[in-house]
């Protein structure tokens, strides 16, 4: 397949000339009819990154949508959001047969949030740092709700334009954003076996680290590190974790440190420091620090306690 360089796309009616629809009616926020959209199908793989977010749901893709690293094939219908100034492609299959596709794509530039509350607050909803891969299942149910939510902000777009429109406009959008992380909760416990099994390999991972050979050369795990061998982005297992155990990923890191610096205090003579080390401190007084925080006691204090 050919490769093309990634295409940074500024404004939406850069996107709407791109793939082929009229010009926008608003300059900061368009609602697009997927199936309306030219097809790629002349084209082998397309990056793009823009300006602007992107919430939609797509069915029918001609393609392989990539992001984070991660494909997805829409042939169900899901829905995902991308943050300004994400990198994500799609790959283009020439010799499959033409899907029919349906679905909407909501494109809002930032400045439609200026000076609102939503310009803050909307950094807080982590599924925009999600991979593809991690997308939103609806259910019927939940998806005709999300449609009823972005047809008031279809009417209010196409309504007579007043000083009133646009907060009416950002306070849909802010329902549609809420119902969404409503719904992925929702997912994290319904998906119950997928997110347990990622819970256990989790398990398995801290310890086989904690517990390897070489854990002094590769040092104390980060959520980069762990978000990565797990396959899944760190925004998303931060947001699993805390779903279904209350903690976060640092806090699982954590708390799987402390084990095994509470093991070895107990079954071996090594000193404090030798056990910094061993877990993948670089200094003991980070270690002895960070066990008082977990613990109340120091690690000198807890070994003490079992003589």
């Amino acid at each position: 397949m050919e490769r093309r360089q990634t295409t940074r796309i500024k404004t939406i009616s850069e996107f709407h000339q791109f793939r082929g629809l009229p010009k926008p009616e608003h300059p900061l926020i368009s609602m697009v009819d997927y199936a309306s959209i030219k097809s790629l199908s002349e084209m082998g793989e397309v990056s793009w990154m823009c300006d602007f977010y992107q919430i939609s749901i797509k069915r029918g893709m001609d393609g392989k949508f990539k992001y984070g690293q991660q494909e997805y094939d829409f042939d169900e219908g899901v829905m995902f959001f991308i943050a300004p100034n994400q990198v994500f492609s799609v790959q283009i299959d020439k010799h499959s047969p033409t899907k029919e596709r349906s679905g909407w794509i909501l494109l809002i530039h930032p400045d439609f949030f200026w000076n609102t509350p939503l310009a803050r607050t909307i950094k807080r909803y982590e599924f925009f740092d999600y991979s593809v891969n991690e997308a939103l299942f609806l259910s019927e149910k939940e998806e005709k709700t999300l449609d009823g939510i972005l047809e008031n902000i279809r009417h209010e777009y196409h309504s007579n334009i007043d000083k009133f429109s646009r907060q009416i406009v950002i306070s849909h959008i802010e329902a549609l954003l809420n119902y969404s992380e409503r719904f992925y909760n929702r997912q994290f416990i319904t998906r119950e076996k997928a997110n347990h099994q990622i819970l256990g390999r989790l398990e398995k991972l801290l310890f086989d680290h904690f517990n390897s050979d070489d854990v002094i050369s590769r040092g104390l795990p980060t959520v980069q590190y762990v978000a990565e061998k797990l396959n899944v982005s760190p925004s998303y297992l931060g947001s699993l974790l805390r779903v279904l155990t209350g903690q976060n990923t640092q806090q699982h890191i954590h708390d799987k440190l402390i084990e095994t610096a509470k093991e070895k205090l107990t079954t071996t003579n090594l000193s404090i420091s030798e056990i910094a080390y061993e877990l993948g401190f670089e200094h003991s007084q980070s270690f002895s620090k960070l066990f008082k925080t977990k613990t109340k006691l120091s690690p000198l204090e807890f070994r003490q306690s079992f003589n």
